[in-house]
């Protein structure tokens, strides 16, 4: 049985996203073995980035700035008329390493379970079906395509299916990545040219 103090930690580590209860404690007691300077280090970049970072008002990419849209949004060159949804902002992160994709991004903040019914409200489909029927009032242009690029597991599938029927009567080109990507994969871990590929034979 582990201390209070401890467990609290332990139970704090399990909320980060695929942490399980072993990697938790694993995390938990090389804090207690790491050096003071170096915990204190951790704390004060967490505490920075939360008093610093905030997320975009349009595809709620994390950003620091005075404005209320990130580097990507408010650039002029992008094109506003096109909406890459994406599950995560590391999915954001690996499209944009590309250096092709022009258009703008959505960040949906997860996915949905195969098994589950519940979990919608857990994602942003309220906010995107806000930009999509307004887009003018987030400083989007009308949009001429939506690019679905949820990843090949079960549960990007499942979200995928969700938005398709959900946006189906909008009127607006709907497409998918092409089927180059290897089932059950991750956009943050595959190579920068499969994914190229992928969004350049969308369909």
């Amino acid at each position: 049985m582990n201390p209070k103090s401890i467990q609290r930690l332990i139970n704090s580590f399990s909320k980060l996203p695929s942490v399980g209860s072993r990697t938790a404690s694993r995390f938990a007691f090389y804090a207690i073995k790491a050096p003071k300077k170096e915990i204190k280090e951790m704390i004060e970049a967490l505490i920075e980035v939360k008093e610093n970072v905030k997320l975009c008002s349009i595809c709620f990419n994390p950003f620091e700035g005075e404005s209320d849209l990130c580097e990507i949004c408010s650039d002029p060159r992008r094109r506003k008329d096109t909406l890459c949804i994406v599950e995560k902002e590391s999915d954001l992160i690996a499209i944009e390493q590309i250096k092709s994709y022009q258009g703008i991004f959505f960040i949906l903040g997860g996915t949905l379970s195969p098994t589950r019914k519940e979990g919608i409200q857990k994602i942003r489909i309220k906010e995107l079906v806000e930009r999509i029927e307004d887009p003018t009032k987030f400083g989007l242009n009308k949009l001429k395509e939506i690019i679905i690029a949820t990843n090949f597991t079960s549960e990007g599938e499942t979200t995928a299916l969700y938005l398709e029927r959900t946006l189906k009567d909008s009127g607006i080109k709907i497409t998918r990545l092409a089927r180059g990507l290897p089932k059950g994969g991750e956009l943050e871990y595959i190579d920068e040219e499969t994914i190229l590929s992928a969004i350049n034979q969308r369909r």
